[in-house]
């Protein structure tokens, strides 16, 4: 998984970001935080550094670092 990209999806409207990886569902991030971990346990141990980089992860819908509805 090491080139693959993260897609951080728009918010739900309960609040929190769905996080998939090659089509597999990593979990529902609330922050950056759960995000980290999300990808950590996926195996990506430099995943703090990640979140701002647009070729491994893709924000859609709304700001990046945001999880509010």
């Amino acid at each position: 998984m090491e080139r693959t990209p993260i897609t951080v999806h728009p918010p739900s409207p309960s609040g929190g970001r769905r996080v998939t990886a090659k089509g597999q569902i990593l979990g529902l991030a609330h922050s950056d935080a759960d995000l980290v971990e999300f990808l950590r346990r996926a195996g990506l141990e430099d995943a703090e550094h990640l979140l701002d980089d647009p070729a491994r992860v893709l924000w859609r819908g709304g700001h990046a670092h945001e999880y509010a509805a």
